[in-house]
């Protein structure tokens, strides 16, 4: 009798889990063992070469990861994919911090990493490729789509809403049906090793390194001044526009506070902050995404009615869509969105924020978005 679980027909299938040394690829792995099954695990190592200066973790995941696929009978391998991540995702999110923008390392390591140099070295035998995302596939009327978690909180399909379809069809999500608290309740029950371990809070993959200082290895400092917006009034110096974000309070180091980011002039090194919320640049209720990428293969068009978020939050925002060519689309939302910046990604589900259609990139009307694929 074929196995029907996670939305997928498991039986006779391949399959590779992304064993990151965590609790949730971790608990992947014994929902498998509960039905039976004993697939491949796999360890990628992504971490940066200077070991020394950057704490990575890569050394205790690993041993992490090895504990769990012996507890399960499974097999472990490392798959080295540190020069694609260093290259592709790198390069990506260098470019175009340093142009200004406010790029998701994350989601381009899903979409270059984890479903691309992943499966091009050892991913390509398989039938299926299990993470510990919180998110699920679901088929519906023929079509394998990205669907959310019961979990708001925890929901990740804002970072997995730039995969090609063809990675989706390969994609399996074994805990996104769980709330968190089960998951951990798992861990516990199975006595992982790794039950009580705290999530990562660096960047995907790169354990405890902090995203200002990875833009600091790779672009170093540029300082410029700090204008307050109404008055044209220097207050201050930033050590580099790419530190800032639009719509960012604390970390600005300015006294008479609160000042919130509201501008970045790229070509004259300035940032403008205002005490208060300029409405033209704080708040947005119109924008256009381009470069839109739809996740669910013979799906093409976007519905009008849609919910979309811009960062992660358990928070969607309802919309109406505006047809525009060539992969771009007005956003015109119910309630105005604050910062909104071209580089973020907007995702965009149905009206009952169930179904992920994909993500187009924030541009300015006069800045078509570009996407960086794979080399």
């Amino acid at each position: 009798m074929a196995q029907y679980a996670f939305g997928e027909d498991l039986e006779g299938k391949r399959i590779a889990v992304l064993l990151s040394g965590g609790v949730d690829s971790s608990v992947v792995v014994s929902e498998f063992a509960r039905l039976g099954l004993h697939p491949d695990c796999f360890y990628i190592r992504i971490g940066p070469e200077e070991k020394e200066e950057w704490d990575c973790n890569s050394e205790e995941d690993v041993e992490m990861a090895t504990a769990v696929a012996a507890r399960y009978g499974c097999h472990l391998s490392v798959v080295d994919c540190h020069k694609e991540y260093w290259s592709q995702v790198t390069r990506y999110t260098m470019e175009k911090v340093r142009a200004g923008f406010t790029p998701n390392p994350d989601v381009m390591c899903n979409r270059l990493i984890k479903f691309g140099a992943f499966h091009e070295k050892a991913g390509h035998d398989y039938d299926l490729i299990a993470t510990g995302h919180y998110a699920r596939t679901e088929w519906i009327e023929g079509r394998k789509w990205l669907t959310t978690s019961p979990d708001p909180v925890k929901d990740q399909t804002d970072f997995l809403a730039q995969i090609f379809p063809w990675q989706l069809r390969k994609a399996i999500f074994p805990i996104g049906h769980m709330l968190k608290e089960q998951v951990r309740a798992v861990a516990e029950s199975e006595h992982l090793i790794n039950a009580r371990r705290k999530d990562s809070q660096g960047i995907c993959f790169l354990g405890n390194i902090d995203y200002n200082e990875y833009v600091r290895r790779y672009l170093g400092e540029n300082p410029g001044d700090i204008i307050e917006r109404e008055t044209g009034r220097k207050i201050g110096e930033h050590r580099g526009l790419w530190f800032h974000t639009i719509g960012q309070r604390k970390g600005l180091g300015l006294g008479g506070g609160p000042w919130f980011v509201v501008r970045k002039d790229v070509e004259h090194n300035i940032l403008y902050v205002s005490h208060g919320y300029d409405p033209q640049d704080a708040y947005r209720s119109d924008f256009t995404i381009g470069g839109f990428d739809f996740l669910t293969e013979g799906v093409d068009e976007l519905p009008q009615q849609v919910t979309f978020k811009i960062r992660h939050t358990p928070d969607f925002h309802r919309a109406t869509v505006e047809p525009l060519g060539n992969g771009r689309f007005g956003i015109h939302s119910a309630d105005a969105i604050h910062g909104v910046a071209p580089g973020q990604f907007c995702v965009v589900y149905d009206e009952s924020h169930h179904k992920c259609y994909g993500s187009g990139e924030i541009c300015w009307e006069d800045e078509p978005a570009e996407t960086v694929t794979p080399d």
